[in-house]
């Protein structure tokens, strides 16, 4: 309990209203980078959308990147969760995973689509792309040894492809449902192009 001008409030209430300004702090934020990129952002601009003072934004944040890379780590680290709750022990495994994925991303369309956005100069794909190849790495790899020389290169090739339908599959309004995204991207990484045309 904190005493401001003689006026008690709780901590409750304190963290309540810590929670709400960081939310529209963000809020106000995403809005933005629909429009521009987060370098052409200022801290003014994100506190008059938000309708609170800059006093108050440099309590939570030391300025719009450190704003937006604490939303950056905070889907990240959801994600992870979502890949880390699943294994790759068979195929049928692969593809409730590729759906649960799909399905968060689709949870968190805004945010995703705004991050991935191709005039986006965020690291967010950058991120993603990091945390699925480490997955791919301990989980794919291991059901299906590959040559060390050629690992790499094909799990790249494999998240880079999936991050990019998962683009094409946002700014086309989600028209497929989460399970049949996540067929089309298991069908391309284990039959390839050949093994669709013939399903």
């Amino acid at each position: 309990m904190k005493n401001f001008g003689g006026i008690l409030i709780t901590s409750d209430k304190l963290d309540r209203r810590k929670k709400y300004t960081r939310m529209v702090l963000k809020d106000s934020i995403m809005k933005l980078l629909k429009e521009k990129q987060i370098s052409a952002v200022t801290v003014k601009e994100i506190c008059e959308l938000a309708d609170i003072n800059r006093s108050t934004f440099y309590a939570h944040f030391s300025d719009q990147f450190n704003l937006l890379e604490q939303i950056e780590e905070e889907l990240i680290e959801d994600m992870s969760m979502y890949l880390s709750s699943y294994n790759f022990e068979k195929e049928d495994d692969a593809l409730k995973m590729t759906e649960k994925l799909i399905e968060y991303f689709a949870s968190k369309k805004d945010e995703c689509q705004t991050l991935l956005n191709e005039n986006s100069d965020s690291s967010f794909q950058q991120k993603v792309m990091v945390v699925a190849h480490r997955f791919i790495m301990k989980n794919l790899m291991g059901v299906k040894p590959l040559d060390n020389d050629i690992s790499q290169y094909l799990s790249s090739f494999i998240i880079s492809g999936s991050i990019q339908v998962m683009k094409v599959w946002l700014n086309n309004g989600m028209d497929k449902s989460p399970k049949e995204m996540a067929e089309i991207i298991n069908n391309i990484i284990n039959k390839g192009i050949y093994g669709l045309r013939s399903s």
